[in-house]
């Protein structure tokens, strides 16, 4: 008696049909032309996660270099992030930028002992 595999192939094209739905024409019907867009969409999906990594930086960086000049105009991003490596203060990029858009008292602090170190 011979083996069908009607039921796991059915199972497998569903589940490409449905990653594909809201796709436009054979793109979310047939298969085949199905199978393509989904994994071109998920090569897509791959790289902008890395990619957004990066663009978050990007603003963090950004954010800090704003706030420490609204602080102190001769200072920049990098000296300010000098200054906290010499003062030893380990804090991220992205709580510096949070600080720096929220809780401008507490970031001018920081910035002050970032100078004061570089001093």
């Amino acid at each position: 008696m011979r083996v069908k595999g009607g039921t796991v192939t059915h199972r497998r094209h569903k589940k490409v049909l449905d990653a594909a739905k809201g796709y436009y024409d054979r793109r979310s019907k047939t298969f085949k032309v199905a199978k393509q867009a989904v994994d071109k969409a998920n090569q897509y999906a791959t790289r902008d996660r890395h990619n957004r990594k990066r663009n978050f930086r990007a603003l963090w960086i950004q954010r800090i270099n704003a706030g420490v000049r609204s602080v102190d105009e001769t200072l920049n991003y990098s000296k300010f992030i000098n200054g906290l490596a010499l003062a030893g203060i380990e804090v991220d990029r992205k709580v510096l930028a949070d600080l720096a858009v929220n809780e401008p008292e507490a970031f001018a602090t920081i910035v002050g002992q970032a100078k004061a170190a570089m001093a």
